[in-house]
């Protein structure tokens, strides 16, 4: 299948996608403060530049969109039908850089939550509720994921 649009249309679009204050982001942001929560943003100099950092936890939350950062299970985890090679290289290297970070902050004793954009979509309340309740807690890790708040 060829695309609707010219290389040139295309490239803009893509340029167009924004790694930072996405809509999920924004949403969690917003709730966290309203919960009492005081935090920085894109810490440059943690590896990964989370999203959220709340340095009174020493804890840092990942907003993940489910198509970049492959959310198993998710249908927002789709592969695009064109170039299948290349996107699967693409979402292999995003996956493998996220381990990566994910483990560098660990040693350096920095607790992380992966937040997933459909589980904030969808559940917002549960989601702040469940990181309210890891930061106070003292856990390492934490992980938002859809099958967590089924009913």
């Amino acid at each position: 299948m060829t695309d609707i649009v010219d290389f040139q249309t295309r490239s803009r679009m893509m340029s167009g996608i924004r790694g930072r204050d996405t809509k999920p982001e924004l949403l969690l942001r917003r709730t966290l403060h309203a919960l009492g929560f005081r935090y920085r943003l894109h810490g440059r100099k943690l590896p990964g530049r989370p999203d959220i950092v709340l340095p009174k936890y020493r804890a840092v939350i990942f907003v993940h969109g489910c198509f970049w950062h492959r959310h198993e299970g998710c249908k927002l985890a789709t592969t695009p039908s064109t170039r299948r090679e290349f996107w699967q290289g693409k979402f292999q290297e995003n996956v493998a850089r996220d381990q990566r970070n994910i483990k560098s902050l660990r040693v350096s004793d920095w607790r992380v939550a992966v937040v997933w954009q459909c589980d904030i979509e969808k559940r917002i309340g549960e989601v702040s509720s469940g990181l309210s309740a890891w930061l106070k807690s003292g856990e390492a890790t934490w992980e938002s994921d859809k099958a967590l708040f089924e009913p």
